[in-house]
This record gives C-alpha cells, sequence and structure tokens, in this order.
C-alpha cells in the first residue's frame, strides 16, 4: 500500500474511527488525539498490515488501543481531590444531543463498544471479537444485552446514571 493509497483509506474510515472512539472516550479532544496517534501508528506500521482488504479492522483496532492508553494516562494524571467523573455539559454539546446517543453512552463499556462496532459501522462478530480478543459467541452475547439495555433504557425502565 502506498502512501495515496493509505491517505484515500484512512480518509473513508474517518468517520467510523470517530465514532468508535467517541464510544469509548466521550471527549472530542481525547478521540482527536487518539485517532491521530493510531493513524500515526498505522503508517509506521504498514509493513504488518498482513492484507489489504482487512485495513479498516487494522485501523479500528490501533485506534481503540490508543483510546484505552488515552484512558490509562488519564488515570494516572487524575487529581486526588477531582470528581473522576466526565464533564456532562462539554459532554453533550455536540450534535450528539440525542436521547438515543445519551442513553447508548449510558450502556457499560463491555456493551456498548461491541454494539456501536456491530450495529454503527457494520463489523461481523468474528471480525469484533478479533478487534476486541473476544469469542464470537461472546461478541453476539453482547450486542443482544446491549440491544436489550439500550431499549430499557429509552423505555424509562433502567436509570443507571
Amino acid at each position: 500500500m502506498n502512501r495515496e493509497e493509505f491517505a484515500r483509506c484512512v480518509q473513508e474510515a474517518e468517520g467510523s474511527l470517530y465514532r468508535v472512539a467517541k464510544s469509548i472516550l466521550h471527549s472530542d479532544e481525547d478521540c482527536a488525539d487518539a485517532i491521530q496517534s493510531g493513524i500515526l501508528k498505522a503508517y509506521q506500521r504498514l509493513d504488518t498490515l498482513r492484507r489489504e482488504a482487512f485495513f479498516k479492522t487494522w485501523l479500528t483496532r490501533i485506534v481503540i488501543n490508543e483510546c484505552y492508553q488515552i484512558i490509562r494516562q488519564s488515570k494516572r494524571l487524575q487529581p486526588l481531590d477531582e470528581d473522576p467523573g466526565w464533564d456532562d455539559e462539554a459532554l453533550w454539546q455536540c450534535r450528539e444531543e440525542s436521547v438515543v446517543f445519551q442513553e447508548l453512552m449510558g450502556l457499560e463499556e463491555k456493551y456498548r463498544i461491541p454494539f456501536v462496532l456491530h450495529e454503527v459501522e457494520g463489523y461481523s462478530a468474528r471480525e469484533i471479537g478479533g478487534m476486541l480478543g473476544l469469542s464470537e459467541t461472546n461478541v453476539r452475547n453482547r450486542i443482544s444485552r446491549g440491544k436489550k439495555l439500550l431499549r430499557k433504557r429509552l423505555e424509562g425502565e433502567v436509570r443507571l446514571s
């Protein structure tokens, strides 16, 4: 894959990468950092990509790893006297102000990430399993459970916040 092909593939995946990063990090600034770092690492390690057909999946996995790295770093840098929660006002001031988005973001990460990767981004359970290190059955169970929880949250039956 040459430089131009890499740039084209990254541009095609940009929206997907943002949505996946947003489902993990919440903060637009952290999402941008994770995506930029992920793209840089992917370019530097382009020789490790076994099949170009899996570029988007490979890049998504790298960005997910970068998101988790940002979370680990922020935990280390968190002052003890501050609330570890997210700034809710800043979180919902962007275009994701819909009730569905808010309820989706309220799901546990173990359900939210597979749900977003499958329902929003269109990855198969097998691909998600490879990205997250889970069995295909476990991925399907988490997607199903995530759907049920989201449905209940939207119906007002469950309020976890």
